[in-house]
């Protein structure tokens, strides 16, 4: 897990609870804006997304530039903070 950012560790370390979408991995301002105007503005709104796809990388990445126009190192980075949250927590 070292090759994870510090943000990335810091939101897999605890519960979700009412984070902003901001305190995801990969999520920035621009995007944070972006995903909060299409209705997505709390990480766990992001993360019921991500459960929604079934956990699926290709299809989460691909609904994040679709949604946000996130590359694909910031739909990668976010994926592999929802998949190690769930795998932490649930």
């Amino acid at each position: 897990m070292s090759s994870t950012s510090q943000k990335h560790r810091n939101f897999v370390a605890e519960p979700m609870g009412d984070k902003p979408v901001t305190e995801l991995a990969g999520i920035g301002e621009v995007l944070g804006k972006r995903l909060i105007a299409a209705g997505f503005d709390k990480a766990y709104v992001v993360l019921g997304q991500f459960l929604v796809l079934k956990k699926n990388q290709e299809l989460f990445q691909e609904w994040m530039k679709d949604v946000c126009q996130a590359n694909a190192k910031q739909s990668n980075d976010c994926y592999q903070c929802l998949h190690d949250w769930c795998e932490e927590f649930l």
